[in-house]
């Protein structure tokens, strides 16, 4: 078994928010399982870095979180590998602008099968292992901040991530009531890590529209994550970190 506590950050093979997570845990010195579905080659330049940069221990595995089975051969190779899963990090998402008289069927069932029932089974199979686990565990699932106040053009993403919440009240009381020492809270980031190709104006008006008037960043969220982590008397808690967008409107 690994002396060093682990963490399994879904969605971290992609140079976005679950990276940069990865390798905070790892500067604080976990074990880091890389998990990426379709982006092996950025995944195994993440587990370079970290091992080179942090002198973690670090390998990257490929699953398909809409999968039990392969949600499963995670949570068994990662124990078979380290011996432990002391957090898990959800954050793999789809995110896709598409007009409500475009949404199709389809466009909904990949939402919700990416962020709600990926999330739910790696929860399941993640937090019955830590609840096996005497010193338990941490879960931290990744929602959204405008399930409070949705805008337009996502109508199949914002359901799939306003279930977030719920979910993560559900597995704290069904993994702690098990196991006291697992718990399980949720990130709400706002404006983080904005689209590269997110025209000039959408980019202002989203910054206007926060209270602190700049742009998140990955940092922003990772400090969450490592509250959450770190403070063992918080579960069943989802906490917006969106510069005050969920009650500003900026005059709308």
């Amino acid at each position: 078994m690994s002396e060093r506590k682990v963490a399994l950050v879904t969605g971290s093979g992609a140079r976005r928010v679950g990276s940069h997570i990865a390798e905070t845990l790892a500067a604080r010195g976990f074990g880091i399982v890389v998990h990426y579905r379709s982006s092996e080659s950025e995944a195994k330049e993440l587990v370079a870095k970290l091992e080179a940069q942090f002198s973690a221990p670090a390998f990257a595995i490929q699953a398909d979180l809409r999968d039990e089975i392969a949600v499963k051969q995670m949570v068994s190779t990662t124990l078979a590998r380290f011996g432990r899963i002391d957090a898990l990090v959800n954050c793999a998402a789809v995110w896709k602008r598409k007009v409500l008289e475009e949404v199709t069927a389809s466009d909904v069932r990949e939402h919700f099968d990416t962020n709600l029932l990926g999330t739910f089974l790696t929860c399941q199979h993640v937090g019955l292992a830590m609840v096996k686990q005497p010193t338990g565990g941490c879960i931290v699932n990744l929602g959204d901040w405008a399930d409070a106040r949705p805008y337009m053009d996502f109508a199949a993403y914002f359901p799939s991530k306003a279930a977030i919440p719920g979910l993560t009240r559900a597995f704290a009381v069904e993994l702690g009531r098990r196991n006291p020492n697992v718990r399980v809270n949720a990130v709400l980031p706002g404006p983080v890590m904005l689209p590269l190709d997110l025209p000039d104006a959408e980019r202002a008006e989203s910054i206007a529209s926060t209270l602190v008037k700049r742009e998140g960043s990955p940092a922003n969220i990772a400090t969450a994550v490592l509250h959450f982590l770190e403070n063992d008397f918080v579960t069943g808690t989802c906490l917006p970190i969106d510069g005050g967008r969920t009650i500003f409107a900026n005059g709308y």
